[in-house]
């Protein structure tokens, strides 16, 4: 009597839960209505949609008019019609990651998308929308990060843990400098977010930028531009899922994201499809609560895990440094690198702008004698382009001010200096041995022990 009560209770236990459905009651543009559903759905609920062909439309609730639940589908809408039966699923958005994945190519429900087959599954569920961990409890950044960038390892010194933005308009070298830091860098694990990318440069950074011995220690996580805003909005929260899971086995992450702008975009379509007011410029309040929602994500983790380090790109537009979303993720971060375009048109690559980029664990992390470098070197670029236009027009009279004699002398070879190719790599060392060099030679004619003004 006993067993068979037990496998009755089995047998009930197996049995599906309650299915909560509804139905379509109306498509605005992209938002569909549904009723029936009233007090049984939240924001954030998943949706799927029966389609009269026979197809599931997954979506997603993303506010609520009138007593009807409004949803964003993750795909398109075709088949879908009235009366169309909504079901509520019960899950909410999990991956499930392991060491399989990387060399691999996913989207944002954590498919591949390279053509290779399917991904292994992991035992661990990862929210794809998870907090960050609590701020008491999270470490201290680490020592410093070697990139790889000889402008970023000098002038711009990253540690494990930190979180950098990329600052640039369109055209300005971006891709270029990811594809160093990807190949140059000295973090264990790679995991790169393409978001709204461009389908046809997808394939080409993949390949080209990223190259086959880049991919074999990263994890791309792409949504191209032609893709709904919620999956673009997605890809972002997953690349950061996907680092958290590295992060948790004791690695040391960096993560790359192309790009925050576009994440703050589809955030916009988002919120505007279920009716919230824009505020500035045109991008809307929750806009601006997403995005440290997304970006305190990475950072160091709590004890015995390692660290994500986070450099995300902002497509700033109309070159306009002080646009919204670039003001609001500057507030955000740990440190901002410019790439400029004035820089980029006379050749110049990686264009950073060290005078206008900051590092904020700088120069805690140096030594003394780092930081003077690298003040003096600052100092020399600042004379120098404070002098650029006189200098040009031959109005400076050499001898006028040693200062500007030895901006004028040391200001190319640091030029030079913050010059690099695709393909080559400077550890943190060497960068400092090549500018403390630079910084001790002598413009021509000088007596012996004149090194340059400020150089220590």
């Amino acid at each position: 009597m006993t067993q068979v009560i037990r496998t009755l209770i089995g047998e009930i236990d197996r049995l599906p839960g309650a299915r909560l459905f509804g139905r379509v009651v109306g498509v605005r543009g992209l938002v569909v209505e549904i009723g029936g559903v009233q007090g049984t759905l939240s924001v954030g609920d998943r949706v799927c949609i029966q389609t009269r062909d026979a197809r599931a439309v997954s979506c997603e609730v993303v506010g609520f008019r009138a007593g009807q639940a409004l949803l964003l589908p993750f795909h398109g809408l075709d088949g879908v019609g009235m009366g169309c039966r909504a079901e509520l699923t019960e899950s909410a958005p999990m991956l499930f990651p392991a060491d399989g994945w990387l060399g691999r190519v996913i989207n944002a429900f954590g498919e591949a998308v390279d053509g290779q087959g399917p991904v292994p599954l992991g035992e661990r569920p990862y929210p794809v929308r998870a907090r960050p961990p609590p701020a008491h409890k999270r470490q201290r950044v680490g020592g410093k990060l070697d990139l790889g960038v000889r402008a970023l390892n000098t002038f711009l010194t990253c540690c494990r843990g930190q979180r950098m933005g990329i600052f640039a308009g369109s055209g300005v070298g971006k891709s270029t400098i990811l594809s160093m830091l990807i190949r140059h860098s000295a973090a264990e694990v790679v995991v790169i977010g393409l978001v709204g990318e461009r389908g046809r440069e997808a394939r080409e950074f993949i390949e080209d930028d990223l190259g086959a011995a880049g991919l074999a220690r990263s994890v791309v996580v792409l949504a191209t531009s032609d893709e709904s805003p919620l999956m673009r909005r997605q890809a972002a929260h997953a690349t950061m899922a996907v680092a958290e899971f590295f992060r948790d086995q004791g690695r040391h992450v960096l993560c790359l994201m192309d790009s925050v702008t576009r994440f703050a975009m589809a955030q916009r379509e988002i919120s505007l499809s279920a009716g919230e007011p824009p505020a500035s410029k045109g991008y809307t309040p929750s806009v601006f609560a997403e995005l440290p929602r997304l970006l305190e994500r990475a950072g160091p983790g709590v004890a015995d895990t390692g660290s994500i380090t986070g450099l995300f790109t902002v497509l700033v537009e109309g070159d306009d440094h002080n646009e919204p979303v670039s003001d609001a993720v500057r507030g955000i971060l740990d440190g901002h690198v410019v790439l400029d375009r004035t820089i980029a048109e006379r050749g110049r690559y990686p264009a950073i702008n060290v005078l206008r980029s900051v590092s904020r664990t700088m120069p805690a992390c140096n030594t003394p004698e780092q930081t003077q470098l690298v003040n003096a070197a600052r100092r020399i670029i600042t004379t120098y382009e404070d002098m650029a236009e006189l200098i040009r027009l031959g109005a400076y009279r050499a001898g006028s001010s040693p200062e500007v004699d030895a901006a004028i002398h040391t200001y190319p070879m640091i030029e030079d200096f913050l010059a690099q190719s695709r393909e080559e790599a400077t550890d943190l060392a060497t960068g400092y041995d090549r500018l403390r060099a630079i910084l001790e030679s002598r413009p021509q004619g000088a007596a012996e022990g004149d090194a340059v003004p400020g150089a220590g």
